[in-house]
C-alpha cells in the first residue's frame, strides 16, 4: 500500500507519477507500448502527442485552457514544464516540438529515484494496492472488457480524428506565407507562426466537393460514428454545410495575403509549425477520416500544397471513456473498487492540457492517500476543480460525452456591479480562480 501503481505512461499518467513521485510516494508506471502498439502511437516514449501539437490558447486571463496551464505551472506540473522548455512559436498558444517534448518527459520520469518504469500491458483490475488507471483513449481491449465487467456496463465511445503533417519545403511559397490570425503573438516569429494557403470561390467550391465524394473509412457493422464536436472530421464539417469549414478552420479573417494585398481569399487553409526546425507543419483543424489515396489527391487541391509531402497523413480511431459521473467518487476513485482512481481522458476530459490535469489531481490525491493525509478536491472556481467536479457529478449522466475546459463548467461569478462585457467577466474568472488555486496549494502544503 506504500507503492502507487499507474496504468499508462501518457499526459496523464506522466503527470500523476511525477506528483506523487515529489510528494515522497514510490511509484511504478505501467505502459505497454513500445512491446504493445497502438493505431495512433508511434514510439515508446512517455507522453507521446498523437494528435495536434498544440495546447492551444496560453492565455491566462481570458481564456479558460490558459488558466488551466497557469494552475498547473504554480502547482510545478512536469507536463507544463516540458512544454515551455519546448515550446514553438504559435502566436497566442502554446505549441510544442512533439518529439524532444516527449524525450524530455520520459528522461525526467525515468531518472527521478522514486519512479520504477516497467513495459507490462496491465489486463485487469488489481483487487489491492493503490492504482492509477491512466490508459487515455487508447485503453487496451483486455483491460477495457476488464473495466466493462467491473463497471457493470459498457463504457461509452466516440470516435477521434488526426490531422496531417506536411513536409514544409514541399509548399509553394509563392503562393501561400507566413502570419498568425490578426498578427497576434509577442515577436516577430510568433506573429509569423502560422502557414496560410488562400482560396477563391471557386477553388473552395471544388475543394468542398472533392471532400464530399473523396473515399473514407467505412464502420465496422453495429458501429455508431459518434464524435468529440471538438476533434470533428473535415469532412463530417462539410456535410453539415458548404460553409460550415470557411467559419470554421478555413475562416479567412485576420489575415492579409502579401501576394496579393488587395484581394480577400474566400477561405484560408492553416498549417502550424509541428517541430522546432521548422521542416514540419500541420494542417490546423484537418482531421480526417478519408483513406490514405483521397487524402493526397484531396488536400493537393489546396493552392500551394499541389505537390505537398506527408510526413504523415491524418486517419481515424475509436476512443473509450466512462461515464464518470455515474461511475467515479469527488476524489476520482472507482466508487465499486476504491482502491483504483482513473484519470485523463478515460474519465470524459477532452485535450492535452486537461489529462495532464486529472493526472496532477490523481497523483496528488492518491499520494496524500498513501501517506495518510486524504485531500480535498480543489474549489470549483478553480479550473482544475471545475473539471473534477463536472466529472464526478456536475454533468449530467444520461448525455455525458468528453469535455474541454470552458467557463460554462464554473460557478457564475459575482461582477458586483451589474452586467459587464465578455473580457471583463473571463477576467473575473481568472482573477477569482487563481486566488482560490493558491489558497488550495497553500493548504495542501501546510496538510503535507
Amino acid at each position: 500500500m506504500n507503492v502507487l501503481n499507474i496504468v499508462g505512461g501518457g499526459m496523464a499518467g506522466s503527470e500523476a507519477a511525477w506528483q506523487a513521485a515529489e510528494m515522497g510516494v514510490d511509484v511504478v508506471l505501467h505502459e505497454m507500448r513500445p512491446k504493445v502498439g497502438t493505431f495512433a502511437h508511434r514510439t515508446g516514449h512517455l507522453a507521446e502527442m498523437v494528435c495536434s501539437n498544440s495546447f492551444r490558447s496560453d492565455d491566462d486571463e481570458q481564456n479558460a485552457v490558459g488558466l488551466l496551464h497557469w494552475e498547473m505551472r504554480a502547482a510545478d506540473g512536469l507536463i507544463m514544464a516540458m512544454a515551455d522548455a519546448h515550446a514553438l512559436p504559435a502566436g497566442g498558444a502554446l505549441a510544442v516540438d512533439r518529439d524532444p517534448f516527449a524525450e524530455a518527459v520520459t528522461a525526467r520520469l525515468t531518472a527521478h529515484p522514486r519512479i520504477t518504469l516497467r513495459g507490462t500491458e496491465i489486463t485487469a483490475l488489481p483487487t489491492d494496492g493503490a492504482w492509477i488507471v491512466a490508459t487515455g483513449p487508447l485503453t487496451s481491449g483486455a483491460l477495457a472488457e476488464a473495466i466493462a465487467r467491473q463497471t457493470g456496463a459498457q463504457a461509452l465511445a466516440f470516435f477521434d480524428a488526426i490531422a496531417p503533417i506536411v513536409y514544409t519545403d514541399s509548399i509553394d511559397l509563392g503562393t501561400a506565407w507566413f502570419q498568425s490570425r490578426y498578427d497576434k503573438g509577442a515577436t516577430e516569429e510568433d506573429r509569423r507562426a502560422y502557414l496560410n494557403c488562400p482560396m477563391d470561390r471557386a477553388q473552395y467550391e471544388a475543394f468542398i466537393d472533392a471532400l464530399l465524394a473523396a473515399d473514407k473509412t467505412a464502420f465496422k457493422p453495429g458501429e455508431t460514428a459518434t464524435y468529440f464536436d471538438g476533434c470533428l472530421p473535415i469532412e463530417v464539417m462539410a456535410e453539415r454545410g458548404r460553409e460550415t469549414l470557411r467559419h470554421g478552420p478555413m475562416k479567412p479573417v485576420g489575415l492579409t495575403n502579401p501576394h496579393r494585398p488587395d484581394e480577400k481569399p474566400h477561405a484560408v487553409v492553416q498549417l502550424r509549425r509541428d517541430n522546432k526546425l521548422g521542416t514540419l507543419l500541420n494542417i490546423v483543424g484537418f482531421q480526417t477520416k478519408m483513406k490514405y489515396g483521397a487524402q493526397t489527391e484531396v488536400l493537393r487541391i489546396i493552392p500551394g500544397l499541389e505537390h505537398a509531402r506527408f510526413a504523415r497523413l491524418g486517419g481515424i480511431h475509436r476512443n473509450t471513456f466512462l461515464n464518470s459521473p455515474t461511475l467515479l467518487d469527488a476524489s476520482m476513485r472507482l466508487k465499486s473498487q476504491p482502491n483504483i482512481r482513473f484519470a485523463g481522458q478515460i474519465t470524459g476530459v477532452e485535450g492535452y492540457v486537461e489529462s495532464a490535469a486529472m493526472g496532477l489531481l490523481a497523483g496528488r490525491m492518491a499520494a496524500a492517500e498513501i501517506l495518510g493525509r486524504p485531500l480535498a478536491p480543489p474549489p470549483p472556481e478553480t479550473a482544475i476543480g471545475a473539471l473534477v467536479t463536472h466529472i464526478t457529478g456536475g454533468a449530467e449522466a444520461k448525455t455525458f460525452q468528453p469535455m474541454n475546459v470552458n467557463f460554462g463548467l464554473f460557478p457564475p461569478v459575482d461582477m458586483k456591479g451589474g452586467r459587464r462585457n465578455r473580457p471583463a467577466r473571463y477576467k473575473a474568472y481568472t482573477d477569482r480562480a487563481k486566488v482560490a488555486w493558491t489558497d488550495w496549494l497553500q493548504e495542501t502544503a501546510l496538510a503535507a
